[in-house]
């Protein structure tokens, strides 16, 4: 029987420990916290410099009110604040920082030093190492506060252990001070990573402009805005059109009260204003603004203070449901029944050409890369491969069902066939094998085009130009967060190539934004062949399921896709004599 254990209160550097690992996980947290203290401390300028991703250093300036000498010692304890005072604040929340927990725990996994003022000239500056407080002394500077966080988890092996690459730190770095500059568009937020500029806002209090900061003027000019109330709540912000989606929801920023915030309710009001007029799997672009009363806002969910729970959760939905459907509504960008004629004219034309060397290309609207499903052992890809008949033995095209599945016969079999995964399987083994005998096929722009990405894209995307390059995008910087496009793939000349491109690109970052290992070369390959190949919902002519199943034919593995989603499925014509009793 095990005996009693001693029961000990903690230090409070142990105790500043444990919190650190709440509120600080990576850079960006610290970043976060930081920027949050300065914005709240009334700065209408901070500037951010980092070293090896936050890593080795982050410093942040601002022209705040500053802190008394007095003030500083205090706010370096655990549990000091200057935003509530007394457990019933906490109903009515209107900073964005106030459980006084971040200063300590930053301070207890870094050399952080301190210095800050009310008045321009002298300034109080105290240093900390490893939590240990040392002893504040004066020196001379202008009003405001400047933190200087160097060696982050210098004394947490373990946590620097679990840090991502420097490119996967900074994007989040990079992400968390472009959300703060839309969600402050009245602050002149800079950020800077080993002296170059990342992020340069003007603080014009306008919001577009300060997503084309962020996000790049041609994404914010082709913006729609809007602005509603609903009772005492006011939605707005500025949503894509139709036209303009993504892959992922990583371009849906949300914010409360100048917070930006996760919120399923918000995400599912968007996702119900443009389900009628954005292609299936695909998602705007938006960044929505809610302002409500504090004392109907619960922020106090999480140490990251990133969740929130709204006490009239349908009258926000219903809210933001409506002023984004309407904006899009009144600004015409619902597709009209003459556009729809000539998009179905475009696409029987396009079903009626013979499939070109290289794969099937209709323009239709893209559709999510499919995730790999786990598969039990003995239906790996390779096993299942060496075990079926050869698809061309006395082939037969039948025909297409819901113009997603094709349907044909050989010797053996009866055979339905996902269009998508096989032509997926075609371009990738296709891309995979130009790999040690040079660039596949290209064609080259009489003009170069030029395509426009957020900031964080661009410091993710751009060490890896020559990866795009194999697979027949050529790209070269072109200042800021643009590439020129030299050339694209022959295999998309009928599609719309700036459009796969852009696609690849957003999902390469976020990949990488997200924290996911860095793709390698074959993954990039296996996301081009699945943004090139033709999609579920394209009709296909009699020569080009033809064409289609004798390259699928032709390749390593024609029953499943580089994800390891089937392709193919057959009955054998013996078990179909069965079923019949015949």
């Amino acid at each position: 029987m095990a005996s009693p254990r001693e029961i000990r209160l903690l230090d409070p550097h142990t105790v500043n420990q444990i919190a650190a690992g709440e509120v600080v996980e990576r850079p960006a947290s610290a970043v976060k916290e930081l920027l949050e203290n300065a914005l709240d401390a009334g700065a209408d300028q901070v500037s951010i410099e980092l070293e090896g991703a936050g890593r080795r250093l982050i410093k942040i300036s601002d022209n705040g009110c500053g802190m008394t000498p007095e003030q500083l010692p205090v706010a370096l304890q655990r549990h000091a604040t200057s935003k509530i005072t007394r457990v019933e604040d906490l109903q009515s929340v209107a900073s964005l920082g106030f459980r006084g927990e971040a200063l300590p725990s930053i301070a207890s996994v870094s050399v952080m030093t301190a210095s800050t003022g009310v008045a321009d000239g002298l300034r109080t500056k105290i240093r900390v190492e490893g939590g240990k407080v040392g002893e504040p002394e004066g020196v001379s500077g202008p009003r405001g506060t400047e933190f200087q966080v160097e060696d982050l988890f210098f004394n947490t092996p373990a946590r620097l252990k679990f840090l991502k690459k420097d490119p996967t730190e900074l994007s989040a770095c990079v992400e968390i001070v472009s959300k703060y500059a839309c969600a402050r568009p009245d602050a002149r937020i800079s950020l800077r990573h080993e002296g170059r500029q990342l992020i340069q806002t003007s603080g014009s209090g306008d919001v577009r402009t300060a997503v084309a900061e962020v996000w790049g003027r041609e994404t914010a000019k082709m913006m729609v805005p809007f602005d509603q109330y609903h009772g005492d709540v006011r939605v707005h912000g500025l949503v894509s059109p139709p036209h303009a989606t993504r892959p992922t929801r990583n371009m849906q920023w949300l914010f409360v009260n100048g917070r930006p915030i996760k919120s399923r309710t918000v995400t599912a009001a968007l996702d119900q204003a443009c389900r009628a007029i954005t292609p299936e799997r695909r998602y705007p672009m938006a960044i929505v603004i809610i302002e409500s009363d504090p004392a109907r806002i619960d922020v106090n969910v999480s140490p990251t203070k990133s969740e929130v729970k709204f006490h009239a959760e349908g009258a926000i939905f219903d809210a933001v449901r409506r002023a984004v459907r309407e904006a899009l509504l009144e600004t015409g960008m619902v597709p009209s029944a003459e556009d729809l004629a000539k998009a179905a004219e475009a696409l029987r034309l396009a079903s009626s050409n013979p499939l070109p060397a290289g794969g099937v290309v209709v323009p239709q609207p893209q559709l999510d890369m499919p995730r790999m499903e786990a598969m039990p052992e003995q239906m790996q890809p390779e096993a299942v491969a060496t075990a079926l008949p050869d698809l061309l033995e006395g082939l037969k095209i039948m025909g297409q069902v819901d113009q997603t599945f094709i349907v044909a016969e050989n010797d053996n079999a009866i055979l339905l066939i996902d269009q998508h995964v096989a032509h997926e399987r075609v371009l990738y083994e296709m891309l995979r094998d130009t790999r040690g005998s040079g660039l596949i096929e290209v064609q080259k722009l009489l003009e170069p085009e030029t395509i426009h990405v957020d900031r964080r894209a661009a410091e993710l995307i751009a060490p890896r130009l020559e990866e795009l390059k194999e697979v027949g995008f050529e790209l070269e910087p072109f200042g800021g967060e643009s590439f020129l496009v030299r050339s694209v793939p022959a295999l998309v000349r009928l599609k719309h190539p700036m459009d796969i491109l852009r696609d690849i690109l957003d999902q390469m970052a976020d990949g990488q934004a997200e924290g996911c290992v860095v793709p390698a070369r074959d993954e990039v390959y296996i996301l081009c062949s699945c943004k090139m190949a033709v999609k579920a919902g394209d009709p296909l002519g009699m020569p080009e399921m033809e064409r289609l199943m004798q390259d699928l034919a032709k390749t390593e593995n024609p029953y499943f896709c580089p994800h390891g989603r089937p392709i193919t499925i057959t009955i054998s014509k013996g078990d179909l004599r069965r079923k019949f009793k015949r």
